[in-house]
């Protein structure tokens, strides 16, 4: 008897597999517009990233437990401050933290320019394929991802400032 044959099978597994994995790895590509919602702000009104195109958009997942993103908050202020928020907007996104936590923290942080929302749920997170805190996506005045840094510290700031410095020196695209 011949035996069945399993390559129809096998081929059907793999693809599989090969779906299951780019689903897990979902997320902001560089050169490809990011998700567009970023949450609610302190005013309860929704924050988007289209909402600042031709502005260098910088967005920094965070969480309270996260030593260096409490170290981060402060220098990317510092920055917006010195690019002006014609130019450069932090959009800071608070990651799955209880909202009598994240209210106390929006409190503790009440004079910073930057914009902050909360990502309760860790739907925002998900749609950008965040992979660990701190977890930043800089998007180009285009709306376009450009840079995209995971799981990083202290050493990588100097380049996080020389990437947005390079974003900010080219020209805002016509409309």
């Amino acid at each position: 008897m011949p035996r069945p044959q399993s390559g129809g099978l096998r081929g059907f597994l793999a693809a599989l597999l090969i779906a299951a994995a780019a689903a897990a790895q979902a997320g902001v590509v560089v050169g490809e517009p990011p998700p567009d919602l970023l949450g609610k702000d302190r005013d309860g009104t929704q924050v988007r990233v289209s909402d600042h195109r031709g502005k260098v958009v910088v967005i920094s997942f965070w969480a309270s437990w996260c030593t260096y993103c409490l170290k981060e908050l402060p220098a990317l202020e510092g920055i917006q401050n010195a690019a002006g928020s014609g130019q450069l907007q932090v959009v800071a996104v608070n990651f799955k933290e209880e909202p009598a936590l994240y209210r106390r923290l929006l409190h503790k942080l009440k004079d910073a320019q930057m914009t902050f929302t909360h990502d309760r749920t860790g739907a925002i997170g998900d749609g950008y394929g965040l992979r660990g805190l701190p977890f930043l996506v800089i998007v180009g005045r285009d709306g376009r991802v450009a840079y995209t840094h995971a799981g990083y510290g202290e050493q990588t700031l100097d380049r996080i400032i020389e990437e947005i410095n390079d974003l900010l020196s080219e020209a805002a695209p016509s409309a």
